[in-house]
């Protein structure tokens, strides 16, 4: 799995040497974690354990976040080289570590021995696995002083608790932004693993060949193509381990919060798991948050009824969608109003499903929730948003009717360039002639 990369350091961040960092410095991060996007989370973190853990990598597997859960972030400014920290790493450095105690020690990363500091979180378990956080030290001195370390813990289960929160309760924007960069990555890693396998299976067969004399170097070929082999398809696995439920765990785990959450109610609960067969059918994780926040919300709805005693649940897979029905039998008056609070139907639409409320007076309320198992289309991007300034300018003069000597003079660059910035232009707005670029930037504007 190829790791979410990147560079940038938030404005403010002191530097590493600057000591331990103030109260209000570290509150002010924490801010950031909590009001910032998803994505930017890990170096919003990394710049605030920047003045109390020197670091020059931050790196983090985490089954919270279904489209990337290994992402890795280089600390701006370091000048040494960067280990490339792989999530075969992690997982080695795993068993290692205990939630809630940051571990200080050297691992192996990028294939050299490098001084880290490891934290895991149990502010939010996913799959069994807490996530783990790992910081690859600036220098192999001793361990960070108790304090720092302990701040970073706190730090670190703030975020993951901010991230589960936001997935358990499946907000819209974050689930739509999920499952279009989760198609896009389940693309890349399937050609990906393909592509090995095809190259690794047909070395095998030449390895194998009774054509070739050398006995041990065979064996030796073999024993390194299998190995890469198995490594790939593990790799699928764990990936697959990271986004996917099955059906039946993840209603499983939707009747245990839903017990917790009416323990002290008198109204009965009742459950309907997945048919045997369809029982083991692998959902998006996306998916799955979003089934059990939205049957959740419905249920806190029906329980706050007068009358109401038992509240049925059920989930069915059939024709690609994930159906979640809700019975109650109660005074068959719920308000739309009461589901439209916990924001249920549009929760649903972000990732394509829709939401039926059937209410009988004197016989109760059915809430039926429909999500499709496949994958919904990204959002459409503006499509002049691919084009570099300078071909954006192009573009300005061919809507005029500008030649490519006019655009040459106007912009004091030769005409093989203007050419050159045309051919681009085409290229990215899937247009055919300079007429239509035209046509399409008039449209848009």
């Amino acid at each position: 799995m190829e790791p979410r990369t990147s560079r940038s350091t938030p404005p403010g961040t002191p530097p590493a040497a600057a000591g331990p960092a103030p109260a209000a410095f570290t509150l002010a991060r924490a801010a950031e974690l909590v009001r910032g996007p998803l994505d930017a989370i890990l170096p919003t973190l990394s710049a605030a354990l920047a003045p109390l853990v020197a670091h020059t990598v931050a790196a983090e597997l985490s089954g919270q976040c279904a489209h990337s859960p290994f992402k890795v972030h280089l600390v701006h400014g370091d000048t040494g080289p960067a280990p490339h920290v792989t999530v075969a790493d992690l997982q080695a450095l795993e068993p290692r570590v205990t939630p809630g105690r940051p571990w200080h020690g050297t691992a192996v990363l990028g294939g050299e021995e490098r001084a880290v500091l490891a934290i895991a979180s149990e502010a939010a378990p996913m799959a069994g696995r807490p996530p783990l956080l790992v910081l690859v030290l600036a220098s192999p001195g001793g361990p960070p002083a108790p304090a720092d370390t302990e701040t970073a813990q706190q730090l670190w289960d703030l975020a993951t608790g901010h991230r589960a929160r936001l997935t358990s309760e499946a907000v819209p924007g974050a689930l739509a932004q999920s499952r279009s960069t989760a198609a896009e990555r389940a693309r890349v890693i399937a050609e990906l693993g393909e592509a090995h396998e095809t190259a690794l299976t047909a070395l095998l067969g030449v390895l194998r060949s009774k054509a070739l004399d050398d006995r041990e170097a065979r064996s030796r070929a073999v024993d390194l193509a299998v190995s890469a082999l198995v490594a790939v398809r593990a790799e699928a696995d764990r990936n697959q381990e990271l986004t996917e439920e099955p059906a039946a765990e993840a209603f499983a785990q939707l009747a245990r919060s839903l017990r917790t959450l009416l323990r002290h109610s008198e109204v009965r609960l009742e459950f309907t798991a997945p048919e045997a067969e369809t029982a083991e059918t692998s959902l998006a994780a996306d998916v799955a948050h979003l089934a059990r926040a939205a049957v959740r919300a419905v249920v806190l709805a029906m329980a706050g009824q007068d009358g109401v005693r038992r509240i049925h649940v059920r989930w069915r897979l059939a024709d690609c969608q994930l159906v979640a029905a809700v019975r109650d039998d109660g005074p068959g008056d719920l308000p739309r109003a009461a589901l439209d609070a916990h924001r249920v139907a549009q929760r649903l639409a972000a990732l394509g499903g829709t939401l039926a409320v059937d209410a009988l007076s004197g016989w109760g309320t059915t809430v039926t929730a429909t999500l499709p198992l496949g994958t919904a289309p990204g959002p459409r991007l503006d499509p002049l948003s691919e084009l570099h300034p300078r071909e954006a300018e192009v573009l300005g003069h061919l809507a005029r009717g500008h030649r490519n000597r006019t655009i040459a003079q106007e912009l004091h660059i030769s005409e093989s360039t203007v050419k050159f910035h045309v051919a681009n232009i085409l290229a990215k707005l899937g247009v055919s002639s300079r007429g239509e670029a035209a046509a399409l930037l008039h449209a848009v504007a």
